[in-house]
């Protein structure tokens, strides 16, 4: 079994919007998700943090947020050594101060 600190999960809500962040850590890397109403698989994108500048590409496509996918995944790996995946379904567009939040909030609880 898991112990706490390996995994996290977070319900944010901002301006009338819920979102799931699901983070799962490993000695070698991570899996965060981050999903708007239904828990679903959403865009994939990995990221491999090996040296001074990450790695980063897709693995299925997002419909949207592909950018924020992409920033939040290479962020990660600026911080954790290893391989991240990061998943999000996120239907509609993110305003830039809920990007923001997320963004944080995700920092926080990889940075403990």
């Amino acid at each position: 079994m898991l112990s706490e600190s390996r995994f996290s999960k977070t319900v944010i809500d901002v301006d009338n919007r819920s979102f799931t962040l699901q983070i799962l850590l490993f000695d070698n890397g991570s899996f965060v998700s981050i999903t708007e109403g239904h828990e679903k698989i959403g865009g994939l994108t990995a990221s491999i943090g090996t040296g001074s500048v990450p790695i980063t590409t897709s693995i299925i496509p997002a419909k949207s947020e592909s950018l924020f996918l992409k920033l939040i995944a290479k962020q990660i790996s600026s911080v954790i050594t290893g391989v991240n995946i990061v998943s999000a379904f996120i239907p509609k567009d993110l305003e830039n101060k809920t990007a923001k939040i997320l963004i944080d909030k995700i920092k926080e609880v990889i940075e403990k």
